[in-house]
């Protein structure tokens, strides 16, 4: 007996499966406006919408939001299926399903990547899927990328571009006590102690100085200012700014070092 799984409210165990000759019968009824037929036609490849969207399970997303996509797609597989081409109902309904799905997560993506970089990525997983299937094995970077005719940085950013994004206090290890986030696994070589440290001397020293030297610092080298120019502006010489400035910057050194 089948366990009984609820997606959307429908028992999965139950769903019914049609044949191949009874999908035809249907679609022809469909085709001439029969709504029941067409109610029936969707009902009866539930399945099949059950079987992508399992491909697309584990990405963090809501089985019954996906489903529920997945039958948007199964929807417009039935309106759009042409009776004249010899194929398979199926054949012609998954990657519709699939198709719909991948626009899903694409739009719903909690990182906004471009689409048509989205779309390399999709192509790169088509690509390595068949490649797998093809060889036993994953391709690597290199066959995927001239098989796609495209650079293998291009491969490499789409790739990482469909990656979820994971939180820094997410647990990586735990020994029963204590868990290691991404967070303690991440090296900051910018904001150092050190660095912290000689940033507050610095401000501590800068406090330290009189209000001319500190405007003349600022004209300098916060907004790039010549020698010439804060002359002019303060109303002093340039050999008096150059004066001043040494002897500010003097002044912090020596604060710092002490």
């Amino acid at each position: 007996m089948q366990a009984k799984v609820e997606i959307c409210g429908v028992n999965t165990a139950t769903l019914p499966v049609l044949k191949g000759s009874e999908t035809r019968k249907l679609l022809e009824k469909a085709r001439q406006g029969d709504s029941e037929a067409r109610s029936q036609l969707i009902y009866g490849n539930l399945r099949l919408v059950l079987s992508v969207v399992q491909k697309f399970s584990g990405r963090g997303e809501c089985m019954d939001d996906l489903f529920q996509v997945g039958v948007i797609g199964l929807i417009k597989a039935v309106d759009c299926f042409d009776l004249n081409q010899n194929v398979q109902f199926s054949t012609y309904g998954v990657p519709m399903i699939a198709g719909e799905l991948r626009r899903y997560l694409r739009d719903h993506s909690a990182v906004r990547v471009s689409r048509s970089l989205r779309d390399t990525a999709y192509k790169v997983l088509q690509v390595k899927e068949k490649l797998t299937a093809k060889e036993g094995r994953e391709p690597d970077i290199e066959t995927i990328a001239k098989t796609l005719g495209i650079k293998r940085q291009d491969v490499v950013f789409a790739m990482e571009a469909i990656c979820d994004p994971v939180s820094l206090y997410e647990p990586v290890y735990s020994d029963g006590a204590e868990s290691v986030c991404v967070m303690d696994q991440i090296g900051d070589t910018k904001n150092t102690d050190e660095q912290w440290l000689e940033q507050i001397a610095l401000q501590e020293a800068m406090q330290r100085l009189s209000g001319r030297e500190k405007h003349i610092l600022a004209l300098r080298f916060y907004d790039g200012r010549t020698q010439m120019e804060v002359a002019k502006e303060i109303g002093i010489s340039q050999a008096q700014v150059s004066r001043l400035e040494k002897n500010a910057i003097k002044q912090i050194k020596k604060d710092i070092s002490a």
